[in-house]
């Protein structure tokens, strides 16, 4: 009877400590401000695991933690190393990249005999910068002298290094991977798709490398990035060696949409990666059709190896629906994008575009001053941030003084395409493409003004207050879904920004970004 009761007891505290520790997996889920996160508490997430313009990218896995980098373009700080432990949650922890050498576009990140490598294309060239840790410190760029785009690093069983680029060109690398030994062959041509699929074009990009099982596979992107949103896609193919003969897969393509009016557009771009009980895994981009305006954000897919040895996507994974979670540990997601600018240093949620003009930018004593450039939006260099959420607000405290100098928020595509808020001469202004400009409030009188944006889902709802607590809200809502790159190029994507122009200086104080969308949609 004791022993019956004693296993009683026991049965009752393995459950009650299963339906806590299932319960603390539920609520433990979290994001930075409200950011959406995909992870849905229940085992399951959803895509897209990364949402902004997460462009192209490439993920690498060392023991339990994988590491992840994208597209930085003419963003500086670039290359934005993210750490997760079950391929949902993301934290950043460095950024590779510290100068300008032209916009960045398709890194590789790998790791090579106990050193972590980040392989890209700027400025007419391909980089490489590597570091002991993700963490850092990142050397400074060596130019490889080698032109080509999407870089793709692969390593023979010999030991001996190549880099592949978009076309299907290989070269040659040294031992220690920092420079180009020979001359740019031809090694994989891609595999024909049918000519009636409705593509942008052939574009074979992004070669990407695994070896597994014997085979070396290859997986490249194939019909162009944006575009139709049938477009792109995701092939592969497999051989003995990194330089071919190459077999293209009978599953190709293992990454496409087929539909345009699926929530997923210009899918592809991908990278495969294993995680440590064995199972595989592909992360990949593409733009979700209800909101270009964000960019190519970075989604993921489960992957099986069929018993002839190809990897493909199960047939019953869509990359709409609910997916099962990876394992391993959650990590709080999101980056902090809100700033009270305390300290001496721009924090890193901040982009220099090109790295220009990065003086005019000085943080002291919990205000961030910003010295006027231009006399005009179009002529001026705002600083911005990347958004985390499809809908999400903007709130900062403006200060322009006596000067003659302007200042203000707005949400920032390019120089020609924008709409915010601008406080001048004591006046409030809202100010849109090419330079329109109309007064919204009164005279002010006095030197400080706050002023919010409210993204909701697209509608762009301008606010602005003199004491932080009572707004006013302007009459006219921006409709702003148009602002992508599909429709004005660029490779842009809508972002939050503040900005100076004019004489003198604008002081900024307690910005901070609020998502209103987390996963769910607003009321």
């Amino acid at each position: 009877m004791n022993r019956k009761i004693k296993t009683y007891g026991i049965l009752v505290l393995l459950i009650c400590n299963g339906l806590a520790s299932y319960s603390q997996s539920k609520t433990s889920v979290k994001s930075i401000e409200n950011q959406y996160h995909a992870d849905q508490g229940n085992g399951y997430f959803v895509n897209p695991i990364l949402r902004g313009n997460y462009a192209d990218p490439s993920i690498v896995r060392d023991g339990n933690s994988y590491y992840m980098t994208h597209s930085s373009f003419d963003n500086l700080p670039g290359l934005l190393i993210w750490q997760s432990h079950d391929l949902v949650n993301w934290k950043p922890i460095a950024h590779a990249l510290n100068d300008f050498v032209g916009g960045v576009w398709a890194p590789d990140i790998i790791k090579y005999k106990g050193l972590f490598y980040i392989y890209f294309p700027a400025g007419g060239t391909n980089w490489v910068v590597t570091a002991k840790n993700p963490a850092g410190p990142w050397s400074k760029p060596v130019d490889l002298k080698v032109g080509g785009i999407d870089p793709g690093h692969v390593a023979g069983q010999d030991g001996k290094r190549y880099l592949n680029l978009a076309g299907g060109g290989m070269v040659s690398l040294a031992a220690d991977g920092l420079s180009v030994t020979g001359k740019m062959e031809q090694n994989y041509k891609g595999w024909v798709f049918p000519k009636d699929w409705i593509v942008e074009c052939f574009c074979l990009e992004s070669p990407k490398f695994t070896y597994h099982n014997g085979y070396y596979y290859i997986t490249a992107a194939e019909g162009g990035t944006a575009g139709p949103a049938t477009s792109h896609m995701v092939v592969s193919a497999r051989s003995k060696t990194p330089f071919g003969p190459w077999e293209n897969s009978p599953y190709n393509p293992i990454v496409r949409n087929t539909n345009r009016d699926n929530k997923w557009a210009s899918i592809g771009h991908g990278t495969l990666v294993d995680s440590p009980d064995g199972k595989w895994w592909i992360v990949f981009h593409g733009f979700e059709n209800a909101n270009k305006t964000i960019g190519r954000q970075t989604l993921l897919l489960p992957i099986e190896w069929t018993k002839d040895g190809w990897c493909k996507v199960p047939d019953t994974a869509d990359v709409a629906k609910p997916l099962k979670k990876p394992m391993g540990k959650a990590v709080i997601h999101g980056m902090k994008l809100s700033d009270d600018f305390e300290g001496k240093q721009l924090g890193s949620q901040w982009n220099v575009l090109k790295n220009e003009h990065k003086d005019r930018f000085t943080v002291d004593s919990g205000a961030l001053t910003i010295k006027g450039l231009g006399k005009s939006i179009a002529e001026t260099q705002p600083l911005p941030i990347m958004p985390g959420n499809d809908s999400y607000q903007v709130t900062v405290a403006v200060s322009a003084g006596t000067n003659t100098a302007s200042g203000g928020l707005m949400l920032y595509y390019n120089q020609e395409y924008y709409a915010g808020l601008e406080f001048s001469d004591h006046h409030i202004y809202r100010v849109n493409n090419r330079g329109q400009r109309s007064r919204e409030s009164n005279e002010i009188k006095q030197d400080m003004v706050y002023l919010r944006l409210k993204n909701d889902h697209n509608d762009l709802l301008y606010y602005y207050s003199l004491d932080g607590k009572e707004w006013t809200r302007t009459d006219l809502v921006s409709q702003m879904s148009g602002y992508e790159t599909n429709t004005l190029g660029g490779w842009g994507y809508l972002k939050p920004a503040l900005f100076s122009i004019g004489e003198g200086n604008v002081e900024f104080k307690n910005f901070k970004y609020e998502g209103l969308d987390g996963n769910r949609k607003l009321k």
